[in-house]
C-alpha cells in the first residue's frame, strides 16, 4: 500500500510538473525546414566564422599596399653662438644662424614582392572560404542529427503517454472492483507498477528532451522560454534520393565538393606560393633617398640624391626558403591523407546507409497500424476479462520494444542519410 500512494503521489507530481513546463515556456511548433532556415540566419558560430573571410579580403588589401615613405627632420638648432655663421632669414628675421636637414626615403621592393604577397593572400582568401564551408558542414548535421534526435524522443513520449493513459484509466476503473473485493489487489497493485515505470521512462525522456532543446536553441540562437516542437514529417529522408548512386560517383563528388578537402589543395597552392615569396626575399630591396641641408654643406641650400641597398654577402633566406620548401612537401603528404580519409569515409558511409535502410525496409508498412490496433483489441479484451493481465502486460511490453525498433529505424536512417551527404560534401 505504502507503494502504491507513493506511485499515486509522484505520477500527481510528475503529471502537474510537466503542465507547469507548457505553460512557463512558449511552444513554438516549426517543421525541419523552418527550423534550418532560423539556424542558418541565426547561428552565431556561423555568423563569427563568416567574419574570417573579411579577415582574410583585409590581408590582401593590406598586401597590395606600397611602404609608406618616411620623412625625417634632424639637425635643428634653436640657439647661436660666437662662431655661427649669419644666412638668410628664413622668415622675416628669424632663421639667419639655423640649421635644419630633411630626409625622405622609399622602399622599393624587387623581385616582385608584393605581386607574390598579393597572389600568397588571395590564396588565404579562398582557404578561408572553405574554412567557412567546412564549419557549415560540420555545424549542419549536427544540428540536423539533434532535429531527428527530438523527433524520435517526441515520437516516444507520444508513446509512452497514449500507454500512461491507458494504464490510469484501468486504474480508475479497477479502482472500486478491488475495494469491493471484485479483483485481487496483486493484480491492482501490478496495474500501478506499470503506471510507475511508464511515469520513470516519460521523466527519462523529458530530461532527454530538455538537453536536446538547449542544443537545439543555442545552434539556432532562440530564447530560452522557447519551447520547440518539431513537427513528425520528414522524420523519414526521401528514400529516392539515394537510388541510382555508386560508390564511385560518390568518392568522386568527395574529392570534389568537401570543403576539407579542398583546403588541403589550397593549402599546398598556399605553400608554393609562400615559396616564391621566399625566394624572392633573396634579392635585396632598394631605398631611394632625397635628403636638403640648409647651412651644413658646401651649400647653404643643398640638395642631394642617393639609393641604400642590403648587401647580401650573409643571409640570402637560405632557412626561410627551406622551412618553405619542407612545408610543400608535408602539404602533399596531408593532401593525400585527407583524399584517403575521404573516399574510406564514403565507403563506410554508404554501406551503413544501405544497411540502414535494409532494416527500415524489411519492416511492413502496415505493420505499425496492425500493432496499433492489437493493442486496441488487448486493451478491450483485458477490460472485459477476457484476457489476462499477464497476457495484457505482455502484449503491451512487446508493443512497446516493436515500436521503439520501428523509432530507432528511422532515426538511424535519417542519421545514416545526413552522414553520406556529410562525407560526400554536398546535398545528395
Amino acid at each position: 500500500m505504502k507503494r502504491i500512494l507513493f506511485t499515486a503521489i509522484f505520477a500527481s507530481f510528475w503529471m502537474s510538473g510537466q503542465a507547469q513546463i507548457d505553460v512557463a515556456k512558449d511552444t513554438l511548433k516549426i517543421s525541419r525546414a523552418e527550423a534550418e532556415t532560423i539556424f542558418l540566419k541565426n547561428n552565431l558560430r556561423l555568423l563569427s566564422e563568416k567574419l574570417n573571410i573579411d579577415q582574410a579580403e583585409a590581408q590582401v588589401i593590406q598586401a597590395k599596399l606600397w611602404p609608406n615613405p618616411r620623412l625625417e627632420v634632424g639637425e635643428v638648432n634653436l640657439w647661436s653662438n660666437a662662431t655661427s655663421e649669419q644666412l638668410p632669414p628664413i622668415s622675416g628675421n628669424w632663421g639667419r644662424t639655423s640649421e635644419i636637414t630633411v630626409g625622405l626615403e622609399q622602399l622599393i621592393q624587387t623581385a616582385g614582392k608584393r605581386k607574390k604577397l598579393m597572389a600568397m593572400e588571395k590564396v588565404g582568401v579562398e582557404i578561408a572560404q572553405e574554412y567557412f564551408q567546412d564549419v557549415l558542414r560540420i555545424v549542419k548535421i549536427e544540428f540536423r542529427n539533434n532535429l531527428t534526435h527530438l523527433q524520435y524522443v517526441q515520437e516516444k513520449q507520444n508513446i509512452y503517454q497514449k500507454q500512461l493513459v491507458s494504464i490510469q484509466k484501468l486504474l480508475n476503473a479497477y479502482s472500486n472492483q478491488a475495494k469491493q473485493g471484485n479483483i485481487s489487489k496483486s493484480e491492482f497493485i501490478r496495474l500501478k507498477a506499470s503506471e510507475l515505470e511508464f511515469v520513470k521512462e516519460l521523466s527519462d525522456l523529458q530530461k532527454e528532451n530538455n538537453q536536446l532543446q538547449k542544443e537545439l536553441k543555442t545552434l539556432m540562437n532562440l530564447p530560452s522560454q522557447n519551447f520547440l516542437k518539431i513537427d513528425s514529417e520528414n522524420f523519414v529522408p526521401n528514400l529516392s534520393k539515394t537510388e541510382n548512386i555508386n560508390l564511385v560517383e560518390l568518392t568522386s563528388s568527395a574529392l570534389e565538393n568537401r570543403p576539407d578537402v579542398k583546403v588541403s589543395v589550397l593549402e599546398e597552392k598556399y605553400n608554393n606560393r609562400k615559396y616564391k615569396y621566399e625566394l624572392a626575399q633573396r634579392t635585396p630591396d632598394v631605398t631611394l633617398l632625397a635628403s636638403y641641408d640648409r647651412g651644413g654643406n658646401i651649400m647653404n641650400n643643398f640638395v642631394g640624391f642617393g639609393f641604400g641597398i642590403d648587401l647580401p654577402f650573409f643571409s640570402r633566406n637560405q632557412g626561410n626558403i627551406k622551412v618553405a620548401k619542407l612545408e610543400i612537401e608535408k602539404s602533399q603528404y596531408l593532401k593525400e591523407e585527407k583524399n584517403n580519409q575521404a573516399q574510406h569515409e564514403v565507403i563506410q558511409a554508404y554501406e551503413d546507409l544501405i544497411v540502414a535502410k535494409k532494416l527500415y525496409e524489411n519492416i511492413d508498412i502496415s505493420y505499425e497500424n496492425d500493432l496499433d490496433k492489437l493493442l486496441e483489441s488487448h486493451l478491450k479484451n483485458f477490460a472485459q476479462r477476457n484476457t489476462s493481465m499477464l497476457e495484457y502486460l505482455d502484449f503491451v511490453e512487446a508493443y512497446l520494444e516493436n515500436k521503439t525498433i520501428i523509432l530507432e529505424s528511422k532515426k538511424e536512417l535519417n542519421e545514416h542519410f545526413e552522414e553520406l551527404q556529410f562525407v560526400i560534401g554536398k546535398e545528395l
